[in-house]
């Protein structure tokens, strides 16, 4: 049976990651983009924003711990909390966003408001990432390489002398 622990993986390094990063997180923030276009036909739009934030933010909250951060398991419950978090500042940037691009052009069309909102959302993602990166799971890599340099350390002061491990009775 397999363990948590057999199954975390190593974190990848920061290129490895973003461009994870950018694939999981871009294509659910791209089907997002057209769900919320979908949505406020019937809907306003920050409500139908609001409720595909909530969707989203669950769904590319679980790739990240899988597959983005190297965590390789589900994310916990702690980490979605955080993560909704980092998103609903996002949501804000893409309201906001939404709010100028509407003050300035009387009547946007559907490409304009599409290319205002990814562009708002592609600024948000990055800061996002470094949010997930630095905070939401950056400890699970902070508690392996402890575990790292504890067993490095260890492995060292046996080869320096072993004697003190196990002294004599």
């Amino acid at each position: 049976m397999e363990t948590a622990e057999s199954r975390q993986q190593a974190a990848p390094g920061a290129f490895v990651a973003f461009a994870r990063f950018v694939l999981c997180g871009g294509g659910v923030g791209l089907a997002s983009s057209f769900a919320v276009a979908g949505l406020a036909s019937w809907l306003p739009w920050a409500l139908a924003n609001a409720l595909i934030t909530v969707v989203s933010t669950l769904l590319a909250t679980e790739l990240h711990a899988r597959f983005t951060f190297g965590k390789g398991g589900r994310a916990t419950l702690r980490q979605h909390g955080q993560s909704a978090g980092s998103a609903a500042a996002a949501y804000v940037v893409t309201c906001v966003a939404m709010l100028v691009l509407q003050q300035l052009v009387t009547s946007p069309g559907a490409v304009l408001e599409q290319v205002v909102y990814l562009s708002a959302s592609a600024l948000a993602g990055v800061a996002r990432f470094a949010v997930l990166r630095l905070v939401v799971f950056a400890r699970n890599r902070a508690q392996g390489a402890a575990t790292v340099r504890t067993a490095t350390v260890a492995r060292a002061a046996i080869q320096a002398d072993p004697a003190k491990l196990c002294p004599a009775a």
